[in-house]
């Protein structure tokens, strides 16, 4: 009797030791977000101020309204190819190229449970336009008027042709809005909110963290996951060590070049995935055309055939970079790598070209180099830019080099008191004239005074051409893909001819993902598509 009593006492307890383990490995998967059934963890180094699509205009935002929001265009994952969203085709454009009428799709609900219609995206245009949000410029400047012209259907005229307008309306911010959440009045913005039409809505929005939820009347593809919670971090060393440790479930923006390449060296013993894409950024040097002597295109020229795409890319990168030998990346069809004529550290070609406008030993040519001085690549290229000078020319050309922060140097750029300046760009909807346009045009101008007013006026380039200024305005009009082709062709020739500016690297992406995320990857916008990833 007592030994059965003894029996069934350590039968109890052994029943009780088994409940409290598992009461405690289930408070344990729900503390931990990265066991959280269902559920995606997502950590970043950057920034969000706002997420209102009318005032937000940098990277991160964009992949949150990308992911929030519709659009009437984006792009087919995994490619360049435009595809109707919101819009259930691809425009109709009258002969004269500013008319485009916009077939609409039904059965959308906004988030608030309203009613997506003509209306609305008509109301959403409108308020990205007239509310003067940072992003406003980009379809204010193209576009004259937006209507409902029937209850599925929207028109909008521009005030000039524009072929890649289709493309425009595929950036993040031109993503509908519900009218019963917003009002179309100047300066009025709504940071922490967001209602839209997207396969996720907001539900947290905090200064260190967000979380997203499926949207359960979404109309398109559902999300393969629950939700996505969204850590900001300090610094990127606190970012890889929740990554590396386990903590989130993927890494995206920003780890520094060590960072990037301890992973790489782990990423077979530790299972990660790391996805590496092409980015659509590019780093490229102003030449300030105005400003002696550079405004000697054989001095141009010459700093062209010196730089080393190929040393920046191995040493200085750390293979993390991709060398750029046009002002559009490799990512576009229409890239032709026109700066390769000079070469990469062709000594022979700048010392030819130096010595014969009467540089020598004796009088160098001496230039000044300006780079960000709160971005080390940025200090970390330039001296490797001297260094490389120094080495090969000897004492025919000197550089100096100078720094200055970022904003100051935004500030200073039309005023023309930088020679040269390492800058970078990343475009706001991918196309060719998004490239070129912002470098090539200017609007007022003459070939000996420079440009006074314009886009490479705001460059710090000044750079004046008319027949650049002539092929910008006939891509603009031609809808033929071929024919625009051989339009950038010419453009891209002519950048290389006259030298306004040196494209150096085009940039790489990264996204990190655990060993048992599936459907993590990176498109060539820069967006990282949520609804992709699940647990496996």
């Amino acid at each position: 009797m007592a030994n059965q009593l003894r029996q069934r006492l350590r039968s109890l307890v052994l029943f009780c030791l088994c409940c409290i383990l598992a009461v405690s490995c289930n408070h344990s998967t729900l503390d931990s977000p990265n066991l959280n059934s269902g559920r995606i963890t997502l950590g970043t180094t950057a920034t969000v101020s706002t997420i209102d699509p009318a005032d937000a205009y940098n990277i991160f935002s964009g992949n949150l309204l990308y992911n929030l929001g519709d659009r009437l265009y984006t792009y087919k994952l995994g490619t360049s190819e435009l595809e109707p969203q919101l819009a259930t085709a691809l425009p109709i454009v009258s002969k004269d190229g500013l008319t485009y009428k916009i077939p609409l799709r039904r059965g959308v609900v906004f988030h608030d449970g309203a009613a997506f219609n003509a209306k609305a995206m008509t109301f959403s245009l409108q308020r990205f336009i007239q509310n003067g949000g940072a992003p406003s410029f980009l379809i204010s400047d193209s576009v004259d008027s937006i209507t409902p012209s029937a209850d599925y259907e929207l028109t909008i005229k521009l005030k000039k042709p524009f072929a890649a307008f289709p493309s425009l309306l595929a950036f993040s911010g031109a993503c509908a809005v519900s009218p019963n959440a917003y009002e179309i009045k100047e300066g009025s913005f709504k940071s922490d909110q967001f209602v839209g039409t997207g396969a996720y809505k907001l539900v947290r929005y905090g200064t260190d963290s967000m979380q997203l939820e499926a949207f359960d009347r979404y109309w398109g593809k559902k999300p393969a996951n629950k939700g996505v919670d969204i850590q900001f971090f300090s610094s990127p060393a606190n970012l890889f060590n929740a990554f590396r440790t386990g903590a989130i479930d993927v890494a995206y923006q920003s780890l520094a070049l060590d960072q990037i390449r301890a992973l790489q060296e782990k990423k077979a013993s530790a299972g990660w995935q790391i996805i590496e894409e092409s980015g659509s950024g590019i780093n490229y040097l102003t030449l300030n055309i105005n400003s002696p002597p550079l405004d000697k295109l054989e001095v141009r020229q010459a700093i062209a055939s010196i730089i080393d795409r190929p040393l920046l890319q191995s040493r200085v990168f750390q293979g993390q970079i991709e060398p750029l030998y046009s002002l559009i990346p490799a990512t576009l069809a229409v890239q032709k790598p026109v700066f390769e004529v000079y070469g990469d550290r062709n000594v022979n070609k700048a010392t030819e070209l130096l010595q014969k406008v009467g540089y020598s030993v004796q009088n160098p040519l001496k230039v000044e180099l300006w780079y960000r001085s709160n971005l080390s690549n940025d200090q970390m290229a330039a001296l490797t830019l001297r260094a490389i000078v120094q080495k090969e020319l000897g004492g025919l050309m000197q550089i100096d080099l100078n720094s200055i922060e970022s904003t100051a140097a935004y500030k200073n750029l039309d005023k023309g008191v930088y020679p040269i300046f390492l800058l970078d760009w990343t475009p706001d909807f991918l196309d060719a004239d998004n490239y070129i346009y912002p470098f090539l045009e200017c609007s007022k101008g003459s070939v000996k005074a420079g440009c006074e007013e314009g886009q490479s006026f705001a460059q710090g380039s000044f750079y004046y051409s008319d027949r650049a200024n002539q092929l910008i305005d006939r891509s603009r009009q031609e809808l033929n893909p071929e024919t625009r082709k051989k339009i950038f062709a010419e453009l891209q020739e002519v950048s290389a001819q006259d030298v306004p500016f040196i494209p150096l690297w085009q940039n790489k992406d990264y996204l990190f993902a655990q060993k048992g995320i599936q459907g993590a990857h990176l498109e060539v916008t820069q967006k990282v598509p949520f609804g992709e990833m699940r647990k496996s």
